[in-house]
């Protein structure tokens, strides 16, 4: 595989794994964008996505100190903040996994991934952002939120297997919904973001596994660390750019991007 395409799919998931315009949109549409270069195979699928988990880890360290002694407050049954936050993120995964399985079941992978379900998925979603977005802010904290908010999160979490849905623009559309500042929204999506990228690098490795699915380990290892890179970036600047502005941009990227593929659906399909 070229050193530029390892490149090009690092940055892709670094800088759109956290932003609300959809990653597995844009890592699908890089090979059919660009003649010649073809699909990355699991392990490299892997290694980009370690690299984002890493760098959301890292970034919120203080939560992710907080789900792991809540993981292990869980296990010894005993009552504590950290084990309510723990709860809450490992219910608000449940459905996106439960749709997962139900896609693969079904065999659907391959009919969501052509560009105009994805083109459809990010304008129809982008819309909903925008509209989520003109809400008010009434609520501030992780503190105060409740089952209901993280049971209602997680659902619509499950539309994020869509590609073009984009699982932290949908997850942080909810959040705004439920009237909690962008901030907030995006610090939620985030952390939702460790369960979930962890599950799919699970898969993806048993993939590897059973189909002995062969890649260069020090592509991988280049994709890994471009991809830490760019999403450590990322999140800083998306960080700040929730306490001072709307989702407004996002959502025209979204459908600039959804009509464009529209448009070019059969000549990127050919």
């Amino acid at each position: 595989m070229p050193l530029i395409q390892l490149i090009v799919l690092a940055l892709i998931q670094g800088l759109t794994e956290f932003l609300p315009v959809s990653s597995s949109a844009h890592l699908i549409l890089a090979p059919l964008a660009v003649n010649g270069w073809e699909d990355q195979g699991p392990l490299i699928d892997i290694a980009a996505h370690v690299g984002s988990l890493f760098a959301v880890l890292i970034y919120f360290k203080s939560e992710t100190a907080m789900l792991v002694r809540g993981g292990v407050d869980t296990l010894r049954w005993r009552a504590s903040e950290d084990r309510k936050l723990f709860l809450y993120i490992a219910a608000a995964t449940v459905p996106i996994i439960i749709a997962a399985a139900v896609i693969v079941g079904l065999d659907l992978t391959s009919a969501l991934r052509s560009p105009t379900v994805i083109g459809l998925a990010s304008i129809f979603f982008g819309i909903l952002l925008w509209h989520g977005d003109r809400r008010p802010a009434v609520k501030h904290g992780l503190e105060r939120i409740g089952w209901r908010e993280v049971l209602t999160i997680g659902a619509m979490q499950a539309f994020a297997i869509i590609p073009g849905a984009s699982r932290s623009g949908i997850t942080m559309t909810a959040a705004r919904y439920l009237g909690w500042t962008r901030t907030e929204a995006a610090r939620f999506s985030m952390l939702l973001a460790i369960p979930t990228i962890a599950a799919f690098g699970m898969f993806a490795g048993l993939e590897l596994i059973t189909t002995g699915a062969r890649a260069s380990i020090t592509g991988a290892l280049v994709v890994a660390v471009l991809s830490f890179a760019s999403a450590y970036g990322a999140i800083i600047v998306f960080m700040r750019l929730t306490r001072r502005m709307s989702f407004t941009p996002f959502v025209i990227y979204r459908i600039v991007l959804g009509v464009g593929l529209l448009l070019l659906a059969g000549g990127l399909t050919n």
